[in-house]
């Protein structure tokens, strides 16, 4: 029992210290892409119900690192400002597919096919949907686009600022570097870390405990390890950061790259948690179509990666990166102690408050 739990901290041990530089990275993208994306910018391009704007919806939702219940305030902010309901459903399921620093980890953990077709999947799959829910429940904003270009046009400067006479003081680009900094490591890094660290205890798990080739032997490499995907990832809440390292040991135990992409798309983007939540957001209909566009898209891609890769001469079972701890040098073992300890930081700080307050604490009954 105690040699089954220390191959499981190794083998966990091992996925963190390959992936530690590329999700320092992509945390560190994910800041800077807060610093100096204008804030407006996604809700300027979303309305109306046609193509461009669900494919911009698909395009700037795809690097920003939101979880599928993350994503939901966020979605429901565009939402209320004039995104249409496919806009909004794009938005909803390319955000939590994939982004910065789940690709990042992609690159680590997997190969450089798996890392280009991850996004381009994620896109192909949330402008799909986008546009089903516009073409099947988008009246409502049909109707709202046609009032807006009945209407005449907004010049006549309702805020008081046209003239010049509001000034605002822009951030230098240190400041604005120091803003996405402080967002990536003090407010994602809190929201994505424990998720990441369960997905590397996980990986470590299976890593210990399913003997090589067992998924091969027994699901083959058709369509049956895709359904067995989709259907063990669908209602699981997980990120894509996290579900990566469960790929990746997955992976390395004979899941076809199909499958891994199956779950890589669906794990993060449906759960039963994020569904009544998007039912909410862009109604009961839509969140049916926004469903079934996420399956059955999985699966087609899904099926098509499989083909992918034989065609291109590459093994179906074989194909995900090994980790080997020799390969792994001083930059990842840096990287990891430093993540390790950013991800430890919030903990030691709520410590350190829970302290402090004990001498205001016992002084109150004084």
């Amino acid at each position: 029992m105690i040699e089954l739990f220390s191959d499981i901290l190794n083998a966990s041990w091992d996925v963190f210290l390959e992936s530690a530089p590329y999700m320092l990275f992509g945390f560190i993208a994910a800041g800077m892409l807060r610093a100096f994306l204008p804030g407006d910018l996604v809700s300027r391009h979303l309305g109306g119900s046609r193509f461009s704007g669900v494919l911009k919806a698909s395009l700037l939702g795809a690097p920003i690192p939101l979880c599928s219940c993350g994503v939901a305030p966020a979605a429901a902010g565009l939402r209320r400002q004039g995104a249409s309901k496919g806009s909004t459903a794009a938005f909803l399921i390319s955000t939590p597919e994939t982004g910065v620093d789940s690709l990042a980890i992609t690159w680590a953990l997997l190969d450089p096919v798996m890392t280009v077709l991850r996004p381009l999947s994620a896109l192909i799959t949330a402008t799909l949907a986008g546009l089903g829910v516009n073409l099947l429940d988008g009246e409502e904003d049909k109707r709202a686009e046609k009032d807006e270009s009945a209407a005449p046009p907004a010049g006549s400067c309702a805020g008081g600022c046209c003239s010049g006479s509001c000034e605002t003081v822009r951030p230098t680009l240190l400041q604005r570097a120091r803003s996405g900094l402080n967002y990536a490591f003090t407010d994602l890094l809190p929201d994505i870390g424990g998720w990441f660290v369960l997905g590397v205890l996980l990986a470590g798990a299976l890593t210990a405990l399913l003997p090589p080739g067992i998924i091969e032997e027994y699901l083959g490499d058709g369509l049956l390890p895709l359904l067995a995907a989709l259907v063990l990832a669908a209602p699981l809440y997980v990120c894509a950061t996290s579900t990566t390292p469960i790929v990746a040991a997955l992976a390395l135990k004979g899941l076809s790259p199909g499958a891994a992409l199956v779950f890589l798309l669906a794990g993060p983007a449906t759960n039963v948690a994020s569904f009544a939540m998007v039912s909410k957001i862009i109604g009961k209909r839509s969140a049916v179509i926004y469903l079934a566009a996420i399956l059955l898209s999985s699966l087609l891609l899904g099926l098509a990666v499989n083909e992918l890769y034989a065609w291109l001469g590459l093994s179906v079972t074989d194909w995900a990166q090994s980790i080997e701890s020799e390969s792994q040098g001083l930059v990842h073992w840096i990287s990891a102690l430093v993540l390790a300890g950013l991800l430890m930081r919030p903990m030691w700080l709520r410590c350190r408050r829970g302290l402090c307050r004990q001498p205001h604490a016992s002084g109150d009954h004084i």
